[in-house]
């Protein structure tokens, strides 16, 4: 292995166990001694490679951002699903990953748009969510339905974390809203059949 693979899998051990501290007890769980405690490293190999503790928290969001868009992109390929499947699946799958991961979640809604490497992985997921919300209501109509759409389902992610989208309360469950959304978004002639 040349040094610069050994530094790569260093780097990927570091994201790994920040990702974990920060599943288990938020971002204030993960200290960069901590990180390198649980990465099984030398206490200042987290420092050769992230300048604190924002720059890894960044990190986070950002592979975040980028392992969604990378799902929300085989969504979008996928020629044996419908478009308004393609785009139900890629709602559930960013509050699935606020189920899964609620601090996660949290942190890539609050890294700083204006950080670049964020910025980009966050745009990446935007554009391909722009795709999906095109192929049901079309091109004029995309970025105020994806915004519409994207801030609905932050919002119903909000809402079942923290307890206050229970069932005996709405009635409801977050697929029947994710459908709901949708059947509301298409074009009028084309609401009442799946297509």
């Amino acid at each position: 292995m040349t040094r610069t693979e050994t530094a790569a899998a260093t780097r990927r051990t570091l994201v790994r166990a920040a990702s974990e501290l920060l599943d288990e007890g938020g971002p204030d769980a993960v200290t960069l001694r901590a990180v390198g405690a649980r990465a099984g490293v030398s206490r200042g190999a987290p420092y050769g490679h992230f300048e604190n503790k924002e720059h890894l928290l960044t990190q986070l969001a950002i592979d975040a951002w980028n392992s969604l868009a990378d799902e929300v992109e085989q969504l979008r390929a996928d020629p044996d699903t419908t478009a308004d499947t393609r785009l139900e699946q890629a709602i559930l799958a960013l509050i699935g990953l606020a189920r899964r991961q609620p601090h996660l979640y949290a942190l890539m809604f609050s890294t700083p748009a204006g950080t670049p490497a964020a910025a980009e992985a966050a745009g990446r997921l935007q554009n391909e969510f722009l795709s999906l919300v095109a192929g049901v209501v079309g091109e004029p109509d995309t970025p105020r339905y994806a915004a519409l759409l994207m801030s609905s389902a932050h919002g119903i992610a909000g809402m079942e974390l923290s307890g206050h989208l229970a069932k005996d309360t709405w009635q409801t469950t977050v697929e029947e809203l994710v459908r709901m959304l949708i059947d509301a978004i298409r074009p009028r002639h084309r609401r009442g059949r799946r297509g």
